[in-house]
């Protein structure tokens, strides 16, 4: 074949490009579907065969681009009754962001440093904005930590103690996003769960509480920052031990920051300079 020729595709090459290009269209579709509302979060799409007329595309195509949906969350299929457009937008974002923090390198450090940055103005902003409903809310998450026995209880009732702060402070994008950065973060800490004390934790979600509950922002925002500066130090503890699988990202970090660096101490509100017993 002369240099100057190009090889042409093959026909099941242009076909698989061609199916790539309507899934892609169909997709787009359905972006538009429910940025007008006439698909809305939890409601059932019609049969395959109606939406295939539809969207004047046929059944193969079409099952591709579901395909796709529902293994990136959007759509979830139940047997016997149809697909469904997903209710809850953080099922949409829990796998791509465990892969995103998994293949991108990025550690529980970093994470608890944004978190440090964010979530102390949450708090701040829910102690002004809690509604009633808000506050019942998170002293049942209180009350849920202080029952747990196990690991997982003990996860489920820490994420849920900080959706109820991120629900509180009225910022949806928020409550989307941090959410799921939390859960990743603590499914991450798992092994490490039995190095943190129950009971500090336990407490520092009470004072986060009464912060709240007497509308003081100032107090809940510092109860969080030390909140989150001790649930950090006791992810180095664990890593320093060899006790989470996450332990050398995080210790070569540590190891990088010359004494007093660390944001752990900068966010604190005595600038790191109150060493507690």
């Amino acid at each position: 074949m002369p240099d100057n020729e190009k090889e042409m595709p093959s026909v099941s090459g242009r076909s698989q490009a061609a199916r790539e290009h309507v899934t892609g269209r169909l997709i787009a579709h359905f972006k538009d579907l429910i940025r007008q509302g006439e698909i809305q979060p939890g409601h059932r799409l019609p049969p395959e065969r109606e939406l295939a007329d539809q969207l004047k595309v046929n059944r193969g195509s079409l099952r591709q681009a579901l395909k796709v949906l529902q293994v990136m969350g959007v759509l979830s299929q139940r047997v016997g009754d149809g697909t469904y457009l997903c209710a809850d937008a953080r099922q949409i974002l829990r796998e791509p962001m465990d892969f995103l923090l998994l293949m991108s390198g990025v550690s529980n450090d970093e994470l608890f440093d944004l978190r440090l940055f964010v979530e102390p103005e949450l708090a701040a902003a829910a102690a002004v904005k809690a509604s009633t409903a808000n506050l019942v809310e998170l002293l049942s998450a209180v009350d849920a930590l202080e029952r747990s026995r196990t690991t997982e209880q003990r996860i489920d009732a820490d994420l849920a103690f900080h959706e109820a702060i991120f629900r509180a402070a009225g910022n949806g994008l928020c409550l989307l996003i941090f959410t799921v950065i939390q859960r990743a973060v603590l499914q991450s800490m798992k092994h490490s769960a039995r190095l943190m004390k129950q009971e500090a934790t336990l407490e520092a979600h009470r004072l986060i509480f009464q912060a709240i509950d007497r509308r003081d922002p100032r107090a809940a925002r510092a109860a969080m920052v030390r909140h989150l500066a001790d649930a950090k130090a006791s992810l180095h503890t664990a890593a320093l031990n060899g006790v989470d699988a996450v332990a050398p990202r995080i210790v070569k970090a540590a190891a990088r920051m010359p004494s007093g660096s660390n944001v752990t101490d900068r966010a604190r509100p005595d600038g790191g300079r109150t060493r507690r017993g």
